[in-house]
């Protein structure tokens, strides 16, 4: 008599179709996630420069000047022991979570005082978050200003300072 033990190899070929019709259905959702993740923690990222902004005008500048980098903006001023913002955003652009950040000149932005640093702030400030590779590490476009509004567009491209649709 012979032992019979183990799987034939019509039952392992079953076993592989049968996860590779699990892993087929989950693996989209896996994606929209990770994309839903990479959108919400860009617009944290963006809050979070628009709370740094609203410290370093407080602070770093006489007359309520805004920072002109992502670079400067992760300073801190003489005497302090932080940052306004966190060093994962001070690069010019920052790349985070499948986005790229940039920090610009708002509308009608003109030179501001000497901040603490002894560069020259600026009047306003316009931020943008774009994603690297639309419809793969996000869908949506954010951008913000000295109002704190975030506004999105859901093609991708780059929402006007003042316009698109806002996060609520």
């Amino acid at each position: 008599m012979e032992n019979d033990e183990g799987f034939t190899l019509i039952e392992l070929l079953m076993v592989v179709a049968v996860i590779g019709v699990i892993a087929a259905i989950a693996i989209p959702g896996l994606l929209r996630a990770r994309m839903s993740a990479n959108e919400a923690s860009t617009i944290a990222s963006l809050r979070a420069i628009n709370s740094g902004e609203a410290g370093y005008s407080s602070t770093a500048t006489r007359d309520g000047g805004y920072a002109t980098t992502l670079a400067v903006l992760s300073l801190a001023c003489p005497g302090g022991a932080i940052g306004f913002i966190s060093p994962d955003l001070s690069a010019d652009p920052a790349i985070k979570s499948g986005y790229t950040i940039t920090l610009a000149d708002g509308a009608g932005a003109v030179a501001g005082s000497v901040d603490c640093h002894g560069g020259t702030s600026r009047s306003a400030y316009y931020v943008t978050a774009v994603p690297l590779s639309p419809g793969f590490s996000g869908r949506r476009a954010f951008s913000t200003a000295a109002h704190g509004a975030i506004f999105f567009t859901v093609d991708g491209s780059i929402p006007p300072e003042n316009g698109g649709v806002p996060i609520q």
